[in-house]
């Protein structure tokens, strides 16, 4: 959403009355920005733009979806939305999985990491997580590797 500036008179000219806004539809509201509880705030390394990596994982079977970026706002909309928020890096702009393409989480639970560099987003996921249409961001990608076991 964004604040039009209040216009300035020149001289002789008159300030048109402000218009009114339409309040949004419950299905557009967008929570009020607010501050992360202190201690989720003091506990997040974020990296040099301000974002924490956030793994999406499928919440009863433990399939891991995709990966996306949160910033404190992404995350704050996430936690009390039940809705999962994402900041996209190359829009530059914030966005809830699921808008457009109908293909929505549904948040279960969000974990923060040992080191607060990454959070576990658990969801009940709608279709594909996917922008390709795959199921997980993840299939059908494997790479080859020398595969091990334990001693």
């Amino acid at each position: 959403m964004s604040e039009q500036p209040t216009p300035v008179p020149s001289a002789g000219s008159a300030v048109p009355p402000p218009v009114e806004s339409v309040p949004p539809s419950p299905e557009e509201a967008v929570p009020p920005a607010g501050p992360l509880p202190r201690e989720v705030a003091a506990a997040l390394k974020r990296d040099g733009a301000g974002l924490v990596a956030a793994v999406v994982q499928q919440y009863d079977t433990n399939e891991v979806l995709m990966l996306g970026w949160m910033d404190d706002e992404a995350l704050h909309r996430t936690m009390t939305t039940g809705r999962v928020t994402f900041y996209s890096r190359s829009r530059q702009e914030y966005w809830r999985k699921g808008d457009t393409s109908g293909h929505v989480q549904w948040v279960k639970s969000v974990a923060l990491d040992c080191d607060g560099d990454a959070l576990l987003v658990r969801v009940d996921q709608v279709g594909a997580a996917c922008h390709t249409g795959t199921r997980t961001c993840f299939d059908g990608r494997a790479l080859d590797v020398v595969a091990s076991q334990a001693g």
